[in-house]
């Protein structure tokens, strides 16, 4: 009777864990993609993987994660793609030329200055004034202008 109920008992462990490991869907590269590319639908195609591999490993679930987004490494075909592999276009580069926009209470002054940070869209990076000389941060818009605010 002990026997029965423990194969009855593993048989439910087992059938259990096989619903919840029965599989994931997750997006990896079509092809091997080499640092510095930005990521498009046609680069990745999804591939099923243990349930628990997701919540193992930090990696991305869905397309709309990666899309648009820069490998920082190099991305293997059929491999999950690790969260930190990734990140957002740089739109300001360290040493380059940017536009800084102040904005307060219908005054606007725009200014030439030199970014020593690289960054992307929401990130703030600090910038040299090329007049000047002073260093401020702003925070870089969508189209590459940082804007600096009260």
């Amino acid at each position: 009777m002990l026997i029965r109920t423990l194969l009855f008992v593993l048989a439910a462990c087992l059938t259990a864990s096989g619903a919840v490991a029965a599989g994931i869907e997750l997006p990896v590269p079509r092809q091997t993609i080499a640092p510095g590319t930005e990521i498009s639908h046609q680069h990745l195609i999804e591939r099923k993987f243990p349930g628990r591999t997701a919540q193992q490993f930090a990696v991305s679930t869905h397309r709309a994660q990666l899309v648009g987004m820069v490998a920082r490494r190099t991305l293997l075909p059929g491999q999950p793609i690790p969260v930190k592999s990734v990140e957002k276009p740089m739109l300001v580069r360290r040493g380059e030329p940017a536009r800084l926009e102040f904005r307060e209470q219908g005054l606007v002054i725009i200014m030439q200055v030199e970014s020593l940070q690289n960054g992307g869209a929401g990130n703030f990076v600090r910038v040299r004034n090329i007049d000047s000389g002073l260093i401020v941060s702003g925070r870089v818009q969508e189209d590459g202008t940082i804007r600096v605010e009260n």
